[in-house]
């Protein structure tokens, strides 16, 4: 698979590439600090956020849900493109090598 991406007419062309993933954490950790603030206002008695609390809870989990399977699919790219798909699967031919040498041991030792 041969990925090509052209640059095209958009203003941004020699801007950096943004590390997706650092910034989805980034924004996670802004949005849990931003939780931990309200939750901090509600235990002092403060219950005027209550509202905006379970919302930051739901965009919260949201946004780590989202954030967990983007990373799931950046590491099944990365292992596409390296060419790693399936190396961590089964080597049938060593198996096949293992079972035969201790079926030869069986053997042996029932003979004797």
């Amino acid at each position: 698979m041969t990925v090509k991406f052209s640059a095209g007419d958009a203003p941004h062309v020699n801007a950096p590439p943004v590390d997706v993933l650092a910034l989805t954490e980034k924004l996670l950790m802004q949005a849990a600090e931003a939780l931990i603030r309200t939750i901090d206002k509600i235990e002092a008695g403060d219950f005027g956020e209550i509202k905006a609390a379970i919302e930051a809870v739901k965009l919260l989990k949201s946004a780590f849900q989202t954030s967990l399977d983007e990373r799931v699919r950046v590491e099944k790219l990365r292992k596409h493109v390296t060419g790693t798909i399936g190396a961590d699967a089964l080597d049938l031919h060593a198996a096949r090598d293992e079972i035969g040498r201790r079926l030869a041991c069986l053997r042996d030792a029932g003979a004797g």
